[in-house]
Order: C-alpha cells, then structure tokens, then sequence
C-alpha cells in the first residue's frame, strides 16, 4: 500500500537545499542534503526531480546533481520513469516486510561479528551512543532521534569489522530511514513505543557487554519485529 496520493505533490515553498564548499566532497554533501529531504518528506513521494529545479534549490552544477541523483537511486530513494524522469520512489507495504526482514538478520549478524571482533574502545563508543539516543528521545524532536539512531547504528557497524557487512547495511539503511521517520512523526505514533525502542536499544548493549551473542541477536530481532509492526499499523491508517 503506497502512502496518500496528495503526498506526492510538490511542496508549495520549496525549502532551500544550498550546500557549501567545507570539509565533506561536495557531491556527498549534496547527496546528504538531498537524501535528507526525501526521508523528511521535503521532496515528496512521487515527486519528480528536475535538474533545474535542483540546481537552483542547491547551488551546484548539472554534473553534481546527475552524480548525487545517481547515488540516490542506488539507494532506492529515487527511480527513473519512462518520459518522466528522475522521481522520488513511494513508499509500499511489500517494501516495507522485506526491508525489516533483511535488517534484523544483517543487524543480528552485525551484533554478533561486534562481540566476536570489536576492541574495548569500540564497546565505549556504542555506550556512548546509546546515551546519545537516550538524550534524544527525551528532547523528543524526530530529526535528532533519526541523527542519534543513525550513529548508534553507525558505531555497531564499525566494530563489527566487516567491510562488506557494512556496506550492505549502508545501502539498507538508506531505504529504512524513511520508515523510521514514518514512524517517529506520525501523528497516531505509539506512546509506547519510545520507551520500547530504548529498552531495546539497552539490552542489546547489555549483551554485546556481557558476550551473549544468542541475546544480543535476540534483542535485535525482537526490536525490529516492535518497529515493522508500528509502521505497518501506521501505514495501514493511512
């Protein structure tokens, strides 16, 4: 089931996008910047992306723009439409199941190879960023928790050490982001279901802690059946 039609629409004020020139490539940037505004609904499902309109809402050349539009689509953020052209990809039910399905078996492999290969420091640095989701929840703004969730997923995948699992959970992470984001801003969102996604979040380094590989993948499945099961019931009342 794609998300309401009226979605699709493009915004009436476009945000600006504009990039500069700092320490990050400037195609990452872009990429960032427009990868953030697909998963924030700035750019719409079904919404098409003209290079024009994009060189002008971020200030870069025809060349940067094809380059990050490229990258989004290998992300499965945006899809090329016959006579139509660059659009952002709706979001579906179907979609959806397989992407949680594959993040809890790549995200339990990922806990495991943690305990099996991560150095001490590595264990501070997810601690550390478990406090930072704690701290985001309690400020309750949805972009700082999709900021702080994204680092803490981000130090598990370091120290799990594996090149290749890390770019498979990049590319899958990339579609996840807009579910996440689904359901941290939906208006009927669960009370419930923050102090869950915590609670989650602490038993899996608890386990990890103690070198329980069977908890830690456990923790990972159980949290990731609670997040699909929340955004199918949130889709499914649209």
């Amino acid at each position: 089931m794609d998300l309401p039609a009226d979605s699709a629409a493009a915004p009436a004020s476009p945000a600006p996008l504009a990039v500069r020139a700092l320490a990050a490539p400037l195609r990452q940037q872009v990429v960032d910047r427009l990868r953030a505004a697909v998963i924030a609904g700035d750019l719409a499902p079904g919404q098409r992306l003209t290079e024009r309109e994009l060189i002008d809402r971020v200030g870069v050349s025809r060349t940067v723009i094809r380059e990050a539009l490229r990258q989004l689509e290998s992300e499965g953020l945006v899809e090329t439409v016959p006579n139509k052209g660059p659009v952002v990809r709706a979001l579906s039910r179907a979609e959806a199941v397989d992407l949680y399905r594959i993040r809890a078996s790549l995200e339990a492999l990922a806990a495991r190879l943690f305990i099996e290969r991560a150095p001490p420091e590595a264990m501070d640095r997810l601690a550390a960023a478990l406090r930072d989701v704690e701290g985001a929840y309690a400020a309750g703004a949805a972009d700082g928790i999709l900021a702080a969730k994204n680092g803490f997923y981000a130090a598990l995948f370091d120290g799990a050490r594996s090149d290749v699992l890390s770019s498979m959970l990049g590319g899958l992470h990339a579609r996840i982001w807009r579910w996440r984001a689904v359901g941290l801003s939906h208006a009927d969102r669960s009370r419930a279901r923050s102090t869950q996604a915590i609670g989650g979040l602490r038993d899996l380094v608890a386990a990890i802690r103690s070198g329980d590989a069977a908890a830690a993948e456990q923790a990972i499945r159980d949290d990731t059946a609670a997040a699909a099961q929340e955004v199918m019931r949130l889709v499914g009342n649209d």
